[in-house]
């Protein structure tokens, strides 16, 4: 299953070529996760940082880009889940246009208790959101 969202390349993404800078990348895809637990799993990202205190830092990212996005075009944006592992999330992530990728990612989230700082098993929860969503359920 995928989750996907259409983006709008504005002004505020790009460095003075018109063309996204490559951090703003960054920004967009952890939006598409938070829009992710939000749409796609039902969760409410808010309440589980926020009300319930679990974090989920980025622990390992590799990114590819592969052309560059330009101001004014509407990407479109994806997650899948590649592994779903004790307290681990691992996500392909994408932007492309139209046919055309322009960026490949493979990002690693852990759940942490943000109030010790450590890691801690997926909820059980939140894990069965995550297989539900794998399994095309919503």
């Amino acid at each position: 299953m995928i989750f996907e969202r259409e983006r709008l390349i504005r002004f505020s993404h790009c460095d003075p070529a018109a063309i996204v800078f490559f951090p703003r990348y960054f920004v967009m895809f952890n939006d598409l996760v938070e829009d992710w637990f939000d749409d796609g799993l039902r969760l409410g990202y808010a309440k589980v940082v926020g009300g319930r205190r679990i974090g989920l830092p980025t622990v390992s990212i590799h990114c590819e880009f592969q052309r560059p996005s330009r101001m004014g075009e509407r990407v479109l944006l994806s997650l899948a889940v590649e592994r779903l592992g004790r307290s681990s999330i691992t996500l392909s992530v994408g932007c492309r246009h139209g046919e055309e990728e322009r960026v490949r990612m493979r990002q690693v989230l852990v759940t942490q208790s943000l109030d010790s700082g450590r890691a801690v098993p997926i909820p059980d929860d939140i894990r069965a959101a995550i297989e539900a969503f794998q399994q095309g359920h919503p």
